[in-house]
Parts: C-alpha cells; structure tokens; sequence
C-alpha cells in the first residue's frame, strides 16, 4: 500500500503588491486621461512593470493559495496592461507605421466590452470578499463603461472623463487596500478597517 504525505506550502498574501500595481499604474495613466500629463511615453514603463507583471507575480502567487477568485482577477487585469503597453507601441508607430495607420479603435472598444462583462461579474465575487474590494471593482466597471462608449465614439468627452476620473478613484482605493493588507498582516490585527463581505451569496 502506497503511503501518501501532503506538504502544505505557506507562502505570504500577494495581494498587497497586486493592489500596489493597480494603484500605481492607474494614478499615472489617470493623470493622462485628465490632461494634467500628456502622452504614454512615461506611463508606458508603469503599465509593463506595475500594472502587468506585479499583478501577474500576484495572480501566480494566489494559484498557490487556492484562490481562484484573486488569481483570476489579477491575471486578468495583468494581461491587460500587457495589450495596453503593446496597443500604445502600435499606436506610435514602434512596429511601422503601416499597422498603425490601419489601427480600428472600435476593435479596443470590443476588448473593453469583454473586460466590462468579465469584471461584472468579479463584482459579485468581490461582494463576499470586503467592501474595499468590492468599491474598487465598481470602480472598474464604470473605467470600462467609459473607455468601451469612448471608444466606440459615444459621447466621447463625457465618457472620457467619466473614465479618467474612474481610473484616479481605483487608484485611490486601490492605495488603501494595498496599506491595508500591508498593515493588517503586519501588525496581526485590523488596523485600517476593509469592511466585511456582504454575506449575500456566501454566508
């Protein structure tokens, strides 16, 4: 007979740097949407390193916690910054200026579409985790309802603004789940409160 022995790895919360990352690259992507910084040259780096690959580190770090709720929110945000650092390139011609005359924005419309349903739904799955959480995925939505009505030309300033301002938010809130998790875990008691879930659909 076959003896089987289970080794339990533990390993640290990674959403502190995945929350780190959001915040980041959204407080510099924001400030361009709002006009107060001009062009992507510089939030370029940010998008790649901060808002790709820490909340991929992330996501990779949540698969080892079981956690397919946070792994599959921070993958997938991950992999958006990655499309968004590369449609930047395209846009300013870093791959020829052939494939960035014949870009169709409305094919970036689409993709935040998708984004708007897949984070839909997250937003159920962040009502049972905490209110922090949860307010920074609404948040998410309403980026992705302004960026997918922009893109497809729809009250383009309005929307525009409504997107940029949504993105600052994200940022902020996303800065106080990052201490949070920080702090709370440091300290081995709440000491910057999250709220509890809404036990609505998980009791």
């Amino acid at each position: 007979m076959k003896n089987e022995t289970k080794v339990k790895v533990v390993t640290a919360d990674p959403s502190a740097l995945g929350l780190f990352g959001l915040a980041i690259i959204t407080l510099v992507a924001s400030s361009q949407k709002l006009g107060i910084t001009s062009g992507v040259s510089l939030v370029l780096p940010w998008a790649i390193f901060l808002g790709a690959t820490a909340q991929l580190f992330a996501c990779i770090n949540d698969f080892k916690h079981d956690n397919t709720f946070g792994a599959t929110a921070f993958g997938a945000y991950a992999f958006f910054w990655y499309a968004v650092g590369f449609t930047w390139l395209i846009q300013n011609g870093v791959f020829g200026e052939k494939l960035a005359a014949s870009a169709d924005i409305k094919q970036l419309g689409f993709a935040y579409l998708g984004y708007l349903i897949f984070t839909l739904f997250m937003t159920l799955g962040a009502m049972e985790t905490h209110k922090v959480l949860f307010i920074i995925f609404v948040l998410i939505d309403c980026l992705f309802i302004g960026l997918t009505l922009t893109s497809f030309g729809i009250m383009e300033h309005a929307t525009h603004q409504f997107a940029a301002y949504s993105e600052l938010a994200i940022a902020i809130f996303s800065f106080y789940g990052c201490g949070a998790a920080v702090l709370n875990a440091h300290f081995g008691k709440v000491f910057l409160p999250v709220g509890k879930p809404f036990g609505i659909f998980k009791k």
